[in-house]
């Protein structure tokens, strides 16, 4: 169908080739984007996991740090995990360092320790509608260096917490987590994505009209 999203993930750096599988996995068109012209015909890109520091670099001599931020206010949705979510941060901390600030949070690098201290758990729901599908079934979550959710801003809702932290979050039509959903079979966070998108595409048309 015409009116069908179309998904970018950034592929740069990082795991970009298990979110796409998982967007294919729930119906989605998927692009890799490598260019800030890329972005044009997209009404979604994930950011992928890696490392902060080197995205930056790999984008320094590009458009892609101004485009995406153009993509935002043009009305694209965004999806950040791990790394990705750093990008998105209002504000980075634990080093500080510079950011797209497409989302009113702080956040903290590696505050869940180094490479070896990687772990696996589930998430408790918040949000009714994530919590209600596939039968309250637990989250399964993935965690490799993960950065923590220090600050949410008041529009910004929570949406999973592990071990007292928010792990997954929304503001408008910008989403977080601060585990990699790539990593599992569970395609629910993917799928909550595509809805996002779905949604925020079907206001801009009813807003453009005829």
């Amino acid at each position: 169908m015409a009116s069908d999203p179309i998904i970018g993930v950034l592929a740069l750096q990082g795991d970009y080739a298990a979110h796409a599988r998982m967007l294919s996995a729930c119906g989605a068109e998927v692009r890799e984007v490598r260019k800030s012209v890329q972005l044009a015909e997209l009404d979604g890109l994930v950011l992928p996991g890696g490392e902060t520091t080197a995205l930056l670099k790999l984008m320094e001599n590009t458009a892609l740090e101004e485009a995406l931020v153009a993509f935002h206010d043009d009305g694209g949705a965004l999806f950040g995990t791990c790394a990705g979510m750093i990008l998105l941060a209002g504000k980075v901390c634990s080093p500080a360092q510079r950011s797209l600030g497409l989302m009113d949070i702080d956040v903290e690098r590696n505050a869940y320790g180094r490479q070896m201290d990687s772990f696996e758990s589930v998430a408790e729901w918040l949000a009714a509608d994530l919590a209600a599908a596939d039968d309250h079934k637990p989250l399964p979550l993935v965690f490799i260096r993960a950065p923590r959710l220090v600050r949410l801003g008041q529009d910004v809702q929570a949406l999973a917490r592990c071990r007292g932290d928010v792990v997954l979050a929304r503001q408008g039509r910008v989403l977080v987590a601060s585990f990699h959903p790539e990593m599992s079979q569970d395609l629910r966070v993917h799928r909550f994505f595509l809805k996002l998108v779905c949604q925020e595409k079907k206001g801009r048309l009813l807003t453009a009209g005829p």
